[in-house]
């Protein structure tokens, strides 16, 4: 009599990749601070302060206590923002606006990742209305952000649903992990914050990407890989006729709005220049 060895399939993987400084060149949300001023929803004095906040977040980012000030005050800004608006002007925008700063390296290792069978899923503090679209641009296969909750009428009420900050992101990776199948210990992430410790040391190949001085510091500690992403290019510069084939982009939790990360970084902006006038 034959007897049949029951075959079990190999675990699924995945590489988690923050998207600001990390996938692209700058600020997802601050990048469309000229779009949203246009469509009427910031005033001239908030797109000046946030050329100065894309210098500042680009310079060094911002720490733990100032991100966590950004969310109290992001509310104010974005309660009444209606959300249909703000989908429609990221999507008229999203080429022209995110296209140029991805960078060629990320580019090429979601291409890898994804040959090697493995989902390519976007971790962001930035709000889902930005970070979905630009997802589905990159061909990610998930997508976890921002979110804030959208009344009745159709615009964002001021309240947070879900913050996909720091260790959040840690939590979202393991729920991830757990309804799809993924074992952690062979799953990649890329960063370039501190603040994404957690979600780093969750997974078995962690990756800093343009890290910050605290994030530099651990990954040298740690043996972590670091990694300097310098290329923005245009995809398809990359590869002729390059065209994203469509990934059905899934939301694994729920977050702050679209001008999460630019209400914050305004008004830390305002604060560095009123602390050196």
């Amino acid at each position: 009599m034959l007897g049949f060895v029951e075959k079990h399939p190999s675990p699924r993987t995945a590489a988690f990749f923050d998207l600001d400084k990390t996938v692209i060149a700058k600020s997802s949300t601050l990048t469309f601070s000229k779009s949203f001023y246009q469509g009427g929803l910031i005033n001239r004095r908030a797109v000046l302060r946030t050329a100065y906040a894309q210098f500042v977040f680009l310079a060094g980012g911002a720490d733990h206590d100032q991100m966590e000030r950004m969310r109290q005050y992001l509310s104010a800004l974005c309660k009444g923002w209606n959300v249909r608006q703000v989908k429609e002007i990221v999507a008229e925008t999203l080429h022209d606006l995110i296209d140029p700063i991805i960078y060629d390296e990320a580019a090429s290792l979601i291409e890898e990742h994804h040959t090697a069978g493995r989902d390519v899923v976007i971790v962001s503090t930035s709000g889902a209305e930005v970070v979905e679209p630009i997802g589905e641009l990159l061909g990610a296969d998930r997508v976890v952000a921002t979110r804030m909750v959208v009344g009745d009428d159709g615009c964002f009420t001021g309240e947070v649903e879900y913050y996909a900050y720091g260790p959040t992101k840690a939590e979202a990776v393991r729920e991830l992990a757990a309804s799809e199948g993924y074992d952690l210990s062979r799953c990649y992430a890329y960063s370039d914050s501190a603040t994404d410790i957690p979600m780093l040391e969750s997974v078995g190949h962690p990756h800093a990407v343009n890290p910050d001085r605290a994030l530099r510091r651990e990954a040298v500690a740690r043996g972590w890989a670091v990694l300097d992403f310098h290329r923005p290019v245009r995809l398809k510069q990359r590869l002729p006729g390059f065209s994203v084939p469509p990934r059905p982009a899934l939301v694994a939790m729920a977050a702050v709005g679209a001008a999460a990360a630019t209400a914050g970084l305004v008004w830390y902006a305002s604060r560095r220049r009123a602390a050196t006038a």
